[in-house]
């Protein structure tokens, strides 16, 4: 097999794992509508689009009968410890129209030693998803650093209903690593040992066919080479789309 062939193998599987994502200070609804418009491809779609929770109509109007979700982010990107501010941001944003949400975990607060805050603020906005809404956890591995650190941040996200667990906002460095990865996939691999299934979300500075393959062989590792699938492991990016459509085109 070529090796264009092997990249646009890899290209097309990875499409319908990546969270397209726009969460700039210039975002407008032009621009959201354009993003919306690189979502759905004659090789297929990506999982979702995600947005700011203003432009959450934008692009469910927009996005209405492709099958791609939307997705938005709340407590972001600082992740503050108000638990009932969190809770009702999300809560608005599944109003709005939102199937997905992306929260940051107040990470700060449990780098301080309150798990209590961490714990409720994730299960206060599992409660404010509903039944069908999806809740990704944003961990801010970067700024948790060690991997104990990490595994017990997962571990109270995964306590608190996360149906994801995310590596970065994107807004801090370092972003998404392939150690931090790692380290969430252990505590992924344990609540599925428990029979709890949580997907795995890196995100932040991925932006070529190359380094998202690298988190795919990771997961693959831990759960086998098709393990991946948008239920149990998405791609946060805004970049990767581009070498992705090339490598299809």
């Amino acid at each position: 097999m070529s090796t264009q062939r092997t990249e646009s193998d890899l290209a097309r599987r990875l499409l319908r794992l990546i969270d397209l994502t726009s969460l700039n200070a210039t975002d407008t609804a032009a621009s959201v509508t354009a993003l919306t418009a690189l979502a759905s491809t004659p090789a297929g779609r990506v999982a979702a689009v995600c947005v700011w929770p203003r432009f959450v109509d934008v692009a469910r109007r927009a996005l209405d009968g492709t099958g791609v979700a939307v997705a938005t982010v709340v407590n972001f990107p600082g992740g503050a410890s108000d638990v009932a501010a969190a809770a009702a941001e999300t809560a608005a944003a599944i109003g709005a129209g939102a199937d997905e949400v992306d929260v940051v975990l107040p990470y700060r607060a449990v780098l301080a030693g309150d798990d209590a805050t961490g714990l409720a603020l994730v299960r206060g906005c599992r409660a404010a998803c509903g039944e069908h809404g999806l809740l990704k956890v944003i961990l801010e591995t970067g700024q948790l650093g060690s991997e104990e650190r990490i595994r017990h941040a997962a571990e109270l996200a995964v306590e608190g209903g996360a149906h994801f667990l995310k590596t970065s906002t994107g807004k801090t460095r370092p972003a998404a690593t392939l150690p931090a990865a790692a380290a969430i996939l252990k505590v992924i691999a344990a609540a599925r040992r428990r029979g709890i299934t949580v997907g795995l979300k890196p995100s932040g500075g991925i932006g070529t066919i190359a380094d998202a393959a690298a988190y795919l062989d990771l997961h693959a590792e831990h759960f086998g080479p098709d393990s991946a699938t948008p239920a149990t492991f998405r791609i946060g990016a805004s970049s990767l789309i581009t070498p992705v459509l090339a490598a299809l085109r």
